[in-house]
């Protein structure tokens, strides 16, 4: 008989690691919003000797089951960093097919089975007028079909995203009240900044994790990750496993968070 000796351990390791974590789940003692950053889809291809972009479609397929295991989990918001700013300025040809494949990504996700089992809201954040006519059509859809899944979790995407670029235009937001008399300057606090960002009625994350092993948030979320936890996995996205999500979620658990108390 014929057995896999590696996923044995896989497996063995798996249960341990869940033990660790499940009581503390079961308590409530895990974060509400977790932030995903997806880093190192084209690094895991080429690491494969496999074209770069085939690197997306991969991190794509992962994402499915990445879902799943979040939801398992009774995590009530998902942000994930699909595209940012920057982005932009990448090869013209690897642009056009990311949006491509936000556009048929969109399209798909609102028949996704853990979408429509779990009840899933989707909202979409960045500067979405940025994106070609037809993504910023699929998405409208995907935001419109789920508007009523109220009750259920939600997940936010962020493309055409930015951290400065959120601030700049909370900032201009805020400007024109002040300059229309709506607004004084004394009005403006934090509770009115946190109105005028993308992410309004969002609670901050709890924890942020970024795959790939860079050790840094790339501008992501930069407002709300004031008080964020955060995980770095040494895995490419593709590469990303259930006990990478629960070795994130073990470290938030040991931690204690203060908030600068």
């Amino acid at each position: 008989m014929k057995f896999n000796l590696d996923s044995i351990l896989y497996r063995l390791y798996e249960r341990r690691l869940w033990a660790e974590i499940k009581d503390g789940i079961e308590q409530g003692v895990h974060p509400r919003h977790v932030a995903l950053i997806m880093d190192g889809n084209r690094r895991y291809a080429r690491s494969k000797n496999l074209p770069s972009s085939l690197g997306h479609h991969l991190g794509r397929e992962k994402l499915k089951d990445i879902l799943r295991w979040f939801y398992d989990l009774q995590i009530d918001f998902v942000t994930l960093y699909a595209f940012s700013t920057e982005n932009f300025e990448r090869d013209e040809e690897e642009v056009k097919e990311l949006m491509q494949l936000f556009e048929k990504s969109f399209r798909e996700i609102v028949d996704h089975p853990e979408i429509k089992k779990r009840n899933v809201k989707i909202k979409v954040i960045g500067r979405t007028h940025l994106l070609p006519p037809r993504v910023q059509e699929a998405i409208k859809d995907a935001e419109e079909i789920t508007n009523t899944n109220a009750k259920g979790p939600t997940l936010i995407i962020a493309v055409g995203y930015g951290g400065r670029a959120e601030m700049i235009d909370a900032i201009k937001s805020i400007a024109k009240k002040v300059e229309r008399g709506n607004m004084t300057i004394d009005d403006i606090n934090e509770v009115v900044v946190e109105r005028h960002l993308y992410t309004n009625g969002i609670p901050d994350p709890d924890l942020i994790i970024r795959t790939s092993g860079e050790e840094r948030l790339s501008g992501f979320l930069t407002w709300q990750s004031a008080y964020s936890e955060l995980y770095f996995a040494d895995v490419y996205f593709p590469s990303f496993r259930k006990i990478d999500l629960w070795r994130a979620i073990r470290t938030y658990q040991s931690r204690r968070r203060r908030f600068g108390k």
